[in-house]
């Protein structure tokens, strides 16, 4: 493997890509991986294809797929079932990078979203197949094999996979809360000064809201969080902060912080990459749709240059990966965000969630269940966790399935993962005092 690597050629394209980055930004090169450093986006029949769109006014010859008549070849059982949206929108190949349109709108919601921002640039995002997608396709351009990764030891499971199995990361955990059940800045400190002092890179994976807790910083905590990073940075390691905001905007509370890290961190210093990893499957109610964003902030004389380089490496990873997201999901979120009832939806939903949170707060809290758990701080996303005292969580868990009809997550010995978003608010009372008595059962 080692002598394969030595004489793979680099291609011309990559190559240049790389001065580009060098240029405006020696730092972020430093941060690319082996891989990410060699991916480019190809030109060949991809770029053929494009030119013959614009210029084949005769006929075009190009591109794989079937036309009848100068339209889309298809079948009717197929297009009955997506009414308004032509074939040529919904059955044809997306651009790797996904559709413009859609990258641009989506790009403008973050600047609605995060009004820090706006006198910053960022990239256009650049389109995944769900926000998995996403976090896989940074790891391949960012993480070598032995890189630190820094999480919390409460996570999602999937990272494991995705940077510990596939990237073989090095994960450095720290206790998502203190002792007083505050999330844990001081500790989060520490595993980046540790990283910081064995490694010239350090990753930070930060998840707002989180899961399995649905915990979300505070404005003074995310305010702690973004000093620490860049003050490593200029104190001389690269840092490169993934945001992986997949539940974005489901903030319940007033103290929540209501904008991304990313907007904290996103261009303020050159050994620092924001990476916002972001998508409709949460934030738009549209779970199959798998539809990610990958979008970059960086401090560069010419941000734009830099923002072209990535967004074609991304591409590339993307083009040599699945080829690119469905175009007919991609339409269908398009359309959506254009839609005059947008706003209005998106609001609804949010106050239902909101309405779940306040009153799984309310029930789970209750002092007669004190014997049994304590609850973890939330204030946002889809989960609250409780931490078992009496008996083990994934015994709980079995018997709660078995015994009950009633479905919940363990994650480990101690502790169980409840979605409230999947619970009308009626059925909530009911839910905890069931595993209430599972608990007594098994004591």
């Amino acid at each position: 493997m080692l002598e394969s690597r030595r004489t793979f050629q680099m291609n011309p394209i990559a190559s240049n890509l790389n001065a580009v980055i060098e240029k405006q930004n020696p730092h972020v090169m430093e941060m690319l991986s082996a891989i990410g450093r060699d991916l480019f986006f190809p030109r060949g029949i991809l770029s053929q294809s494009a030119e013959a769109r614009e210029k084949a006014h005769r006929m075009n010859a190009t591109i794989g797929i079937a036309t009848q008549n100068r339209d889309i070849m298809c079948f009717d059982s197929v297009m009955n079932s997506i009414n308004d949206i032509p074939a040529r929108e919904s059955l044809t190949y997306a651009p790797s990078f996904g559709i413009p349109a859609l990258r641009e709108a989506w790009r403008r919601a973050i600047y609605q979203k995060n009004p820090s921002l706006s006198n910053r640039s960022v990239s256009l995002p650049v389109v995944s197949c769900g926000v998995t997608h996403g976090i896989s396709t940074f790891a391949d351009l960012w993480i070598d094999p032995g890189d630190a990764v820094i999480l919390p030891d409460m996570m999602w499971g999937n990272y494991n996979m995705i940077l510990a199995l596939r990237k073989r990361a090095r994960l450095q955990h720290y206790p998502l809360f203190d002792a007083d059940f505050h999330y844990n800045v001081d500790g989060l400190a520490q595993a980046v000064d540790r990283a910081a002092q064995t490694a010239d890179k350090v990753v930070v994976l930060l998840n707002f809201p989180h899961n399995p807790t649905g915990y979300s910083i505070t404005g003074s905590e995310g305010e702690r969080i973004a000093a620490m990073l860049l003050k490593t940075a200029r104190k001389g390691t690269n840092v490169i902060v993934a945001m992986d905001d997949a539940y974005f905007g489901l903030f319940y509370t007033d103290d929540a912080l209501k904008e991304s890290l990313f907007a904290k961190v996103c261009c303020r210093e050159p050994r620092l990459l924001a990476v916002k990893l972001d998508g409709a499957t949460k934030e738009n109610f549209v779970w199959g749709l798998r539809l990610g964003f990958i979008t970059y902030g960086v401090a560069a004389d010419d941000p734009a240059a830099v923002y072209s380089a990535l967004e074609k490496k991304t591409a590339g990873c993307i083009r040599g990966n699945i080829s690119n997201a469905s175009h007919l999901s991609q339409s269908i979120l398009l359309k959506s965000l254009r839609h005059p009832d947008y706003a209005r939806e998106k609001e609804a939903h949010f106050h239902t969630l909101k309405q779940r949170a306040q009153r799984v707060k309310a029930v789970a809290s209750d002092p007669a269940y004190a014997q049994a758990w304590e609850i973890y701080p939330f204030n946002a996303g889809y989960f609250m966790c409780i931490r078992l005292k009496t008996v083990n969580a994934e015994r709980l868990r079995r018997h709660l399935l078995n015994q009950y009809g009633v479905g919940l997550i363990s994650i480990d010995d101690h502790h169980l993962r409840i979605a409230f978003s999947c619970l009308d608010e009626p059925e909530i009372p009911a839910l905890f005092e069931i595993v209430f008595k599972g608990v007594n059962d098994l004591t």
